[in-house]
């Protein structure tokens, strides 16, 4: 979970990076640079959140109509992990 949060952070860090990097680098060749548009970084860093939602949601596989099978302890007191397996066909 830690994962998918950090990358979903990352996701939203992007367009200020790239601002960011962009910014600098024009600055070093002379341009003069505006104002920070923190409104389009954060509608842009939004996007990119959104779409990764709306594409977890269509590709992620989902374990409907599987069974899922717990944990159990085994010998030395391990604990195994739980699981989903499918469904045998009716």
């Amino acid at each position: 979970m830690l994962r998918i949060l950090i990358f979903r952070g990352a996701l939203v860090a992007l367009p200020f990076v790239v601002w960011f990097i962009w910014r600098a680098w024009a600055r070093r060749t002379g341009r003069e640079m505006g104002a920070t548009p923190y409104a389009w970084l954060f509608a842009a860093g939004a996007l990119l959140l959104g779409i990764s939602l709306m594409g977890t949601a269509l590709f992620h596989k989902d374990n409907q109509g599987d069974r899922y099978v717990p944990g159990e302890v085994i010998a030395g007191g391990a604990v195994s992990k739980g699981h989903f397996e499918p469904r045998a066909p009716k």
